[in-house]
């Protein structure tokens, strides 16, 4: 177990440079005095770890230091060949430098991990674009790519929701791919950051010069903001409903798992018959009419009212189309 910390140690100081002892800490999960008693191992084991003194010190490793070692398990390592996708990578026209990448990989690792790796890579494939849908065209996602990394400003035609084309001249700062589709997170000319899907940009071009980017950005917590935000503006309407026994499944390939389960938790107990009752948010009482028809005889609608009119009305129509 400490040999493992050590090196986890070790492996913070390369990647990141110069880190508090409390940083230390915090990211290895262990006290501050257990920092200070490891930092002096690493030293009596030859590793040229130093520290600087004052509010603006910390521990970092003499300049040029590198070590060979990289720690992983066969486990580890089997994770890094699940989680590559060569599908975006070839989207980002990074294919062969991935597999040049991986090739390396394999070579660099012992016989047990090297084995495990090959194993995860024959048995397991992750497919991104879910079922009854491709993975979106992205023409332009390699010079869109190219330009977050590069920090280079873009100016693209773009088409809205509604086929509208705008013009928009906007600094990069990162790329989410989600359920098949690339979206690129950018800010505007004097804008906060907002959210583009990169299969909407018509024309594109690469300005010169480069952008600051903001300091203390950071894509994952945009990212997750956004879908929060989203997923609320999404849903605006409620309906209450009565779902039939065993039918909790076909609701949730219907709606949605997550705004099931959570409309599941906050249900009462069920009736005699097994029915519960249930709130569940919808986008609109129209859209909520298509998808709960889906359901058949296993959901009654009981509010609100118009919904409730519109199903009969639907219902009726269907009995009159199969008399």
């Amino acid at each position: 177990m400490r040999a493992s910390r050590l090196l986890s140690l070790l492996l913070l100081l390369q990647t990141r440079g110069r880190m508090t002892a409390p940083d230390l800490a915090e990211e290895l999960e262990v006290s501050v005095r257990t920092v200070y008693r490891d930092v002096e191992a690493l030293s009596a084991a030859g590793v040229p770890v130093y520290a600087d003194r004052g509010p603006a010190g910390g521990y970092q490793l003499l300049d040029g230091y590198r070590t060979r070692l990289n720690g992983l398990t066969a486990e580890e390592a089997s994770s890094l060949f699940l989680a590559a996708l060569p599908g975006p990578a070839a989207e980002l026209g990074l294919a062969e430098l991935a597999a040049n990448a991986e090739l390396k990989l394999l070579a660099a690792l012992p016989p047990e991990p090297r084995s495990h790796a090959s194993r995860m890579r024959e048995r397991f494939l992750l497919d991104v674009p879910g079922w009854y849908r491709g993975a979106d065209d992205v023409p332009h996602l390699a010079e869109v790519s190219e330009a977050v990394w590069e920090r280079r400003p873009l100016r693209m035609t773009y088409r809205r929701w509604g086929n509208q084309e705008v013009e928009r001249l906007i600094h990069p700062y990162g790329l989410v791919l989600k359920g098949g589709s690339w979206y690129l997170i950018a800010a505007p000319e004097g804008h906060a950051p907002r959210t583009y899907r990169v299969s909407r940009v018509q024309t594109l071009e690469t300005l010169p010069g480069r952008f600051d980017r903001p300091e203390g950005f950071d894509l994952a917590r945009f990212w997750h903001a956004y879908s929060k935000e989203f997923r609320e503006r999404m849903y605006t309407a409620e309906a209450v409903i009565r779902l039939a026994p065993g039918r909790d499944g076909l609701l949730s390939y219907t709606l949605g798992r997550d705004v099931v389960a959570a409309a599941l938790a906050g249900a009462g107990e069920p009736d005699a018959e097994g029915w519960r009752t249930l709130t569940v948010p919808v986008e609109s009482i129209g859209h909520a009419r298509w998808l709960l028809l889906r359901m058949g005889a296993d959901v009654e609608v009981l509010g609100p009212p118009e919904l409730r009119a519109l199903m009969a009305e639907a219902v009726a129509e269907l009995g009159k189309m199969y008399e």
